[in-house]
């Protein structure tokens, strides 16, 4: 049976099932990333709110996945303990959009940054991405091909 997931603010989702799809809406300065192992057809997503868990150790501890450099370590983590390979895994992100006009945190920037600098530490490379700028983004990760589809102010585009 095949069935849609939806990935909520903070928020991860996984699946084995290659009829499956998981999706996250209203992507604004959150970055949603999704991972996926073209082999054994299993994937995930999160979207995470902030970039790092440096200075809020509790709330990381409470929700790992509200946090870029957890939140994506944890969801590889978990799909490796499901049988997926690391060195298969393709990296994909939207978001990290800049929402306010002040851009008085970069949060989206900040985001998208922490994402880079922990695929770098662990060798990895993000395969395609769609982030700044200053609109709001749904993400569909499809587990039959890894198709990667991001909707946007009523159109859609492939990752």
């Amino acid at each position: 049976m095949n069935n849609t997931h939806v990935v909520g603010i903070s928020d991860m989702k996984l699946s084995t099932n290659p009829g499956d799809v998981i999706v996250t809406y209203s992507l604004g300065s959150c970055l949603g990333v999704t991972v996926y192992d073209p082999k054994e057809r299993m994937g995930g997503m999160v979207h995470c709110l902030l970039p790092s868990a440096a200075a809020a150790k509790e709330k990381a501890r409470a929700n790992p996945f509200m946090f870029v450099n957890t939140g994506v370590a944890m969801t590889v983590r978990r799909l490796v303990d499901l049988g997926a390979d690391k060195n298969r895994l393709i990296f994909k992100a939207a978001g990290g959009a800049n929402m306010r006009q002040d851009r008085i945190f970069d949060t989206g920037v900040r985001n998208f940054d922490a994402l880079m600098k922990l695929l770098e530490r662990n060798h990895r490379q993000l395969t395609a991405r769609d982030v700044g700028g200053t609109i709001p983004r749904t993400l569909f990760l499809y587990l039959d091909t890894g198709r990667v589809v991001v909707r946007s102010l009523g159109k859609e585009s492939d990752l």
